[in-house]
C-alpha cells in the first residue's frame, strides 16, 4: 500500500533541468507572485496540464450527439468557472487558452496580496501560512489554496488574528492605489 507519511507526488518536474528559458520565466513567476520554491509552478503546471488534457480529449469529440461528451464537457467548463478560471459562456477553446499565470492567480496567497491585505506578496504568505488569513471566517493556512469564484469577497483576516483590529501597526493601508496615487499627486 505505501507508507501514509509519504504522500505521492501532485507535479511533474520538467523533462529536462537545464533550459535557460524555462528557469528565466520560471524564475520571474517566483518574484512576481512571491513563491517559495519553484515546485509551486509545477503544482501549477500539473493542473493546467490536466485542464488542457481533458478539453483537448473532448475537443476530439466534437459535434458527437452522445450525452456522456455533453455532461463531461458541461462538468469542465462549470468546474473552470467555479474556479473564475474562464467567463460564462466559454467555450473548449478558452480551456485551451488557459497559462500558468491563471492558475497562480486563484492562488489565496495572491488574492490576499491583491485585496491589500498584505504590502507584498511574501507578506501575504507569511499572513496565511500563520494563520492570519479566513475565508468565510474559517482559518486557511495554505497559500496555494485555489480560491473559488464565490469565496473572492469572503477573504479577510481571521476574526481571532490581532491584525482584524483596523489600529494595528502592521495591517498595510486598505487601499493601495489610493496611497500610489496621492504620492503621484503630491511629486
Amino acid at each position: 500500500m505505501g507508507d501514509p507519511r509519504r504522500l505521492k507526488k501532485r507535479y511533474e518536474t520538467p523533462s529536462h533541468p537545464w533550459e535557460e528559458e524555462r528557469i528565466k520565466r520560471e524564475n520571474e513567476l517566483m518574484r512576481k507572485y512571491g513563491l517559495k520554491n519553484k515546485r509551486e509552478i509545477w503544482k501549477a503546471e500539473t493542473i493546467l496540464r490536466k485542464y488542457r488534457t481533458r478539453a483537448r480529449k473532448l475537443l476530439a469529440k466534437a459535434g458527437s450527439e452522445d450525452p456522456v461528451y455533453k455532461r463531461e464537457v458541461q462538468q469542465l467548463l462549470n468546474h473552470l468557472i467555479r474556479m473564475n478560471l474562464i467567463k460564462p459562456g466559454a467555450g473548449l477553446d478558452d480551456c485551451l487558452a488557459l497559462t500558468v499565470e491563471d492558475i497562480l492567480k486563484r492562488r489565496l496567497q495572491t488574492l490576499v496580496y491583491l485585496k491589500g491585505l498584505a504590502s507584498s506578496p511574501h507578506q501575504a504568505r507569511q499572513l496565511v501560512v500563520h494563520g492570519h488569513i479566513a475565508i468565510r471566517g474559517r482559518r486557511v493556512t495554505i497559500p496555494g489554496y485555489l480560491v473559488r469564484a464565490d469565496e473572492d469577497n469572503e477573504i479577510d483576516y481571521a476574526p481571532t488574528s490581532p491584525l482584524a483590529d483596523p489600529s494595528h501597526p502592521a495591517r498595510p493601508p486598505a487601499d493601495i492605489l489610493s496611497r500610489t496615487r496621492v504620492t503621484a499627486e503630491e511629486e
